[in-house]
């Protein structure tokens, strides 16, 4: 199959495709003599495991290892729920500073009185200003 219907089969880009061949994540397909890509099932396999370990949040760095050992017959499990327990550590933090944002928006939302005069509190906070300041009128 071409480089579209590998897209199509996979659900990653033709231009994920090439950039993933580019950096070395897949190895380069057979050509024809036209030199257009050619893509079997295992390619699309493979291209469908860097889909999953992407929409789950695994970086291209940590999912070339996670490829890497999917390869590897005799790897040991140990190593792959290593990177998948640091992961979610790392999912959690971000979890955690999401929620802060949120949190710390909500509470500009409420103190923002959305009326038709210029002051507004969440463009104080982006600017650094402090609330005491601009309630006092500096």
């Amino acid at each position: 199959m071409n480089i579209g219907q590998a897209a199509d089969q996979s659900g990653v880009s033709a231009k994920m495709i090439r950039y993933y061949e580019q950096i070395g994540l897949i190895s380069p397909p057979s050509r024809t003599d036209s030199n257009y890509r050619v893509y079997g099932a295992e390619e699309v396999h493979v291209l469908r495991f860097i889909k999953r370990a992407r929409t789950l949040g695994f970086s291209v760095e940590e999912t070339s290892v996670l490829l890497g050992l999917w390869q590897d017959r005799s790897r040991a499990s140990a190593e792959v729920r290593e990177i998948a327990s640091t992961h979610i550590g790392a999912l959690e933090t971000k979890i955690a500073e999401l929620q802060g944002m949120v949190k710390t928006l909500r509470h500009l939302v409420h103190c923002c009185a959305g009326d038709n005069r210029p002051d507004c509190p969440i463009l104080d906070d982006l600017a650094g200003t402090p609330a005491e300041q601009t309630s006092k009128g500096h």
